[in-house]
């Protein structure tokens, strides 16, 4: 055989392995399998990436594997889609010993392929409304209480949350930037009055903050420097 033919054959083969590699890390709406051959590509390739590390005989991993399948195709639909993937960490240990996985099962969530011990709930409903908050604009801006109310609500339990009534966009973004994994941030440019009795301030600009999980609620009135 003449050797462009051959150079041209293992191209061809390599083009052909790498299209089943690609196919295979479609965010289609199904956990993906991961193993040592696929997993830094699987890393790479997505933005957004929540991986569980489990062992086929662990009866709490049995109970999430059903969980992750409800949650994923509705992960995958978001604006910033977020994948759900596994890994069997009882038969590719070395993958799991790098991670520092010493329990069963052990969820990480990796941004931008930077990891973070997932430590939110583990019910499908309740997992899609947690890591929401990681795609979620860094300052939502509100226009109406009809909005706010909304905000409030899509944010959860999970996270405490700031409203900035009639306060500079930029004060909050500020705070956004340093705390995006900690807690929701938000900008309400026009409220009624039933809004300031609702969340109990008298004049602006006010940073509301919320802590829902705990009932609580404070108002702050600055000063507030940009």
């Amino acid at each position: 055989m003449r050797l462009p033919m051959i150079i041209l054959l293992v191209l061809t083969i390599w083009k052909a392995g790498n299209g089943s590699r690609a196919n295979e890390l479609k965010a289609d709406g199904k956990v993906l399998e991961l193993d040592e051959s696929n997993f830094d590509s699987a890393i790479s390739s997505f933005d957004y990436i929540l991986v569980d590390f489990y062992a086929p005989w662990c009866g709490h991993c049995k109970r999430l594997s059903p969980q992750l399948d409800e949650a994923a195709p509705v992960l995958a639909g978001l604006n910033e889609p977020i994948v759900l993937a596994k890994v069997n960490a009882d038969k590719f240990t070395r993958l799991a010993s790098k991670h520092d996985i010493d329990g069963y099962p052990t969820l990480k969530f990796f941004m931008h392929g930077v990891p973070m011990e997932y430590n939110g709930p583990r019910k499908a409903d309740l997992l899609v409304q947690y890591l929401k908050k990681f795609v979620a604009p860094d300052v939502s801006i509100l226009s109406s209480d009809s909005a706010i109310n909304d905000f409030v609500e899509a944010a959860g339990t999970f996270f405490p949350i700031y409203i900035g009534f009639g306060l500079n966009e930029t004060v909050i973004s500020n705070l956004a930037v340093k705390y995006k994994k900690k807690a929701w941030f938000s900008v309400a440019k026009d409220f009624s009055d039933d809004a300031m009795v609702l969340y109990d301030f008298d004049k602006v600009p006010s940073l509301v903050a919320l802590h829902p999980s705990y009932k609580q609620q404070s108002v702050f009135y600055g000063p507030f420097e940009g």
